[in-house]
């Protein structure tokens, strides 16, 4: 089916969400134009251990866990034939991290990705994607926490320099579970990552942390969502960034929403820039959005700077 055929929004730039993206860099993943090929370059490195699958499946046996207003994430969802398929048994736990990569795939047709992780109660696991190469990837990454589970998500974006990658990694965590994103970008043409968290039982937490390096022309994009629905959930937000390079370029978006029903809530986020030569540029803009009093409490902070004279002495 083409992109073409969709009825979905095409971004113009003047959207809150596309305001600080670079359009014209994105090669047609967000309005149809992209080629694409019948790429898979998502695989397993290594062996699994007991208790843990990976397989592609039918996209019909895999529906999407949550509507995203993304527009490339809509395509994904609309576009990818099959979904990776990684299933975590309940009561397991995985002592050596699960690796999986992407490979160089070219630049000569797009990638549409679906990823779903599935942790079975009470069992813990770290997962590590590492991406490198050259590619044009959108990608949809739906990750879900049954009851009292553990999982430490760890991606690489390490792409060559001509690389495009948009995706959304979205956590749905539950009750008593533990989610933990570390996102490290230091590769790509244009990186735009969603981080997106959702509890879906009380005593949840997650903390999302991230470090990223953008030199000169790179574009790296990271807007943080995390959702808070339920009573005593916890989170945590603390993502750090450098940039040096004419037109090294920057975005940090940081929004927290604490919904009426969600007291007791424990949230914080934080962001810090440093600019480290003349013409780079960091936008950093931390949200929040809360609906009742009863919270144990709500921050966030940023800043963005240089070092001086004084510190470099």
């Amino acid at each position: 089916m083409s992109l073409l055929t969709t009825n979905y929004l095409t971004p113009t730039g003047r959207e809150e969400a596309w305001r600080f993206t670079p359009l014209n860099r994105l090669l047609g993943l967000h309005d149809g134009t992209s080629t694409n090929g019948p790429r898979k370059s998502l695989s397993l490195k290594g062996t699994l251990p007991t208790g843990v699958s990976a397989s592609r499946v039918s996209r019909e046996l895999v529906s999407a866990h949550t509507y995203s207003d993304d527009a490339i994430t809509q395509r994904v969802q609309s576009e990818a034939d099959d979904v990776f398929l990684v299933e975590i048994s309940a009561n397991v736990t995985v002592a050596d991290p699960i690796y999986l990569n992407r490979t160089s795939q070219g630049m000569d047709s797009a990638e549409f990705s679906r990823v779903r992780i599935n942790v079975g109660l009470h069992s813990q696991a770290t997962i590590i994607v590492e991406n490198t190469g050259d590619s044009i990837l959108a990608e949809d990454v739906e990750i879900v926490l049954s009851a009292g589970s553990s999982l430490n998500f760890i991606t690489l974006q390490e792409w060559s320099s001509r690389s495009v990658h948009a995706a959304r990694h979205l956590a749905s965590v539950g009750t008593d579970a533990t989610f933990k994103s570390i996102t490290v970008t230091v590769g790509g043409s244009l990186v735009r990552l969603l981080p997106r968290v959702e509890f879906s039982g009380p005593g949840s937490s997650a903390e999302l942390l991230g470090v990223y390096f953008a030199t000169e022309g790179q574009h790296l994009e990271h807007r943080m969502h995390v959702d808070h629905g339920v009573p005593k959930a916890k989170s945590r937000v603390n993502f750090k960034g450098a940039l040096a390079g004419d037109k090294a370029h920057t975005v940090w978006i940081g929004d927290v929403y604490i919904r009426a029903a969600a007291e007791g809530t424990d949230t914080y986020e934080l962001n810090r820039n440093l600019l480290l030569s003349d013409g780079a540029r960091a936008d950093s803009v931390p949200n929040l959005e809360i609906e009742t009093g009863e919270i144990v409490g709500a921050g966030h902070a940023s800043t963005t700077g240089r070092f001086d004279d004084e510190q470099l002495f």
